[in-house]
Order: C-alpha cells, then structure tokens, then sequence
C-alpha cells in the first residue's frame, strides 16, 4: 500500500507541533498574581496550601511552579507586587496633595476606613508579613526593609518639600519624624484589626500630626 506523502508530511507537522512547539499560556500572569497576593494577604502564608492556590488561583499545579515556582518564591512575587503597588500609589498621593498636614491627615483617614470597612480585618500585607515570618526568614526581611525604608523615604521627601515651601513650622528632625508617621501608620493598620473604633483611632493620629506645627 502507498501512503501518500500528504498524509506523511501532515504526520510530521502535528509531530513538530506537539513536541516542538512551546506551551502558551492560557491565563493572565498578572492578574493571577493579584489573585495570590489576596489571598496570601488574606490568610498569611502559613494558612496557605499549594491546593488553596490551585483553587483560588484557577490554574493547575504544573502551571503554577512553572509560572511562578513554589509556594516561597510565589508568596515573595506576592510580596513585592503589594509593596510595588503601595509605594506608586502612595508617590501618586503625595503629588496630588496640596497641604502636608491635610496630606497625611487623609492618608491616615483613609487607612482607618479601609480598615473599619474591611470584612476579613486583613490589615497591612506588609506588616501582617512581619508580624508572621520575622525572624525566620533573611529573604523576607531584607525584602521589608526596603520596603520600610521606601515608604519613609517617601514621607522625608514631602516633610522636606513642604519644609522648603516654609509651610512646615516644625523643629523636628525630618527623618526622625518620618521614621515616627511611618510607625504611626504601621501601628494603625494593626490596632484597627483589633479595636476598629473610628474616634479613638483620630484621635490617636492628631497626637502624632500636631508634630507638624
């Protein structure tokens, strides 16, 4: 019997197909990651099972330590996606704020709603993370400190600018009082996981701004 050579070649172009050719990816890398960090925020990473990523997640195992790796390396990318998205937004915040005690006068706001609001009380990612893996792991730490030492830097930056504008009457040392509003805020996205009460929490925050003069 002749074959013909169409179903020969056909043969070996599904061939090629099939071994040669690389996988693509049915899903979205980033929204997928957005999805772990959620659920990571949520949980902590402990609480955490490669099956309730698989679940959550959408996509199967071999896809996801493909992607991503194993469960360490996803809950870092994780990390450093929620730690990425804050710093921008909160430089984007800081532009757009005209006032520096009404700037962190609503910065502070807006965290306390977040949290009143907020039916899983998931706090801060990055302080959730601190409070569950520090000291145990290096990688993470030195992860948070960048990230402690971005956002206060952040908050020097507009102190400074504000200072140079001479609508700052303080007599503080600049990075002193940065290090301590960054603790106040810190601090709020714990406390409020705990006592959520709206007054006392404003109360708390004017304390700390009437620093500013």
């Amino acid at each position: 019997m002749k074959i013909p050579i169409s179903y020969i070649c056909g043969s070996v172009y599904r061939f090629h197909i099939f071994f040669i050719m690389p996988r693509v990816k049915l899903f979205d890398e980033n929204e997928v990651l957005k999805k772990a960090m959620n659920l990571f925020w949520k949980q902590g990473y402990s609480a955490t099972s490669v099956q309730d990523l698989v679940d959550h997640l959408g996509i199967n195992r071999a896809s996801l330590y493909d992607t991503f790796g194993d469960k360490e390396k996803l809950f870092k990318k994780a990390l450093e996606h929620y730690s990425k998205t804050n710093i921008e937004g909160l430089i984007q915040f800081f532009q757009n704020s005209q006032d520096i005690k009404e700037g962190f006068s609503k910065l502070f706001k807006i965290a306390i709603d977040e949290a009143i609001t907020d039916n899983d009380k998931k706090g801060c990612f990055v302080v959730n993370t601190t409070t569950e893996l520090i000291p145990n792991d290096d990688s993470i730490i030195k992860l948070l400190e960048n990230h402690n030492k971005m956002i206060e830097n952040i908050f020097y930056q507009y102190l400074e600018k504000w200072k140079m504008k001479n609508q700052l009457k303080t007599k503080q040392d600049l990075k002193s009082l940065a290090s301590l509003l960054y603790m106040t805020y810190a601090g709020l996205r714990v406390t409020s996981k705990v006592n959520p009460n709206k007054k006392k929490l404003i109360d708390s925050i004017n304390v700390a701004l009437s620093l500013l003069g």
